[in-house]
């Protein structure tokens, strides 16, 4: 499992949006990024459905992942 608290683009706050996940000051799950990617659409095309997010966070995220892998 990946350790969300070491990235600085995505933030938890309990009773919001479920305690899941966030997009830093939006309330967009990081889990939308990747169901997004696997579902066949392109980082720009989430940029595009979730304004709300940065393409510099969507970059740290899978930063964040792919380390995260690569440790595993």
């Amino acid at each position: 499992m990946l350790d969300w608290s070491q990235c600085s683009a995505v933030e938890r706050i309990p009773g919001k949006v479920s305690g899941v996940w966030l997009f830093v000051g939006t309330r967009i799950p990081v889990g939308a990024l990747f169901e997004n990617l696997e579902g066949g659409a392109t980082v720009d095309e989430f940029l595009e459905w979730f304004p709300g997010v940065t393409r510099a966070q969507v970059e740290l995220v899978l930063e964040h992942a792919q380390r995260s892998l690569a440790e595993a």
